[in-house]
């Protein structure tokens, strides 16, 4: 079979000219993408507004202040109470939200109430907005306090008869650091879901000695 003597120069500068696009074409997207992961992200909690929380028993609706968490100019999340700051990078705050309360066989426009929710942990760094697991933690009763990476507070049972006075320390374990029984029906007296906390409260606090001072894991219950 006759083969020219021009043709295979001619395919290998082809192949040659073909593999460098390739890797022209790898160096850009490798460089895009390096860009997008250290794109700065811009989380910020903006100005706060007054809203009605209705509690289920419908005796009367209380004024709370809610803001919205705003990443990169969009709203993550409505949030509720004030902030803490964990690191330089990441901080957890309450989360609150809007449900439809409207029945099915209503109608006319959506009927819209607040509750209160667990907490989020926000990562301004990464603009990531991730839900905390708090164990047996009631946003209606529960009043987190926190202390570096752990949060002390009341939780309750799933059937309400029980409080338990609990330590979470959020970012490196998953089992609560302290879970101890405080009272029996304790929640009995307060109406579900009237927006009351249970009748204790964990408070994490300093340690004195004669020569230093010290953190101390020591929970008062009042």
């Amino acid at each position: 079979m006759f083969s020219s003597p021009c043709f295979l120069p001619a395919v290998s500068g082809y192949l040659c000219q073909m593999r460098v696009w390739e890797t022209i074409a790898a160096a850009i997207l490798l460089a895009s993408s390096v860009w997008a992961a250290s794109k700065p992200h811009v989380v910020v909690l903006a100005k706060w507004t007054t809203v009605k929380l209705q509690a289920d028993d419908d005796n009367g609706a209380m004024d709370v202040k809610v803001r919205p968490l705003f990443v990169d100019g969009k709203t993550k999340e409505f949030t509720l109470g004030a902030a803490h700051e964990i690191t330089e990078r990441i901080f957890v705050v309450q989360r609150i939200f809007r449900v439809n309360d409207s029945l099915p066989q209503e109608s006319g426009p959506a009927r819209w109430r607040w509750e209160r929710g667990g907490w989020l942990l926000v990562d301004r760094v990464s603009g990531k907005v991730q839900a905390l697991v708090l164990p047996e933690f009631d946003p209606n009763y529960s009043q987190a306090n926190w202390f570096r990476g752990c949060a002390a507070y009341c939780g309750t049972s799933d059937d309400g008869q029980k409080a338990f006075a609990i330590i979470q320390q959020q970012l490196r374990k998953r089992k609560p650091l302290l879970r101890k029984a405080w009272r029996k029906a304790a929640v009995k007296a307060v109406p579900r879901r009237s927006g009351n906390a249970i009748p204790c409260e964990l408070r994490l606090q300093r340690k004195q000695t004669q020569n230093s001072h010290s953190r101390s894991r020591a929970v008062p219950l009042t």
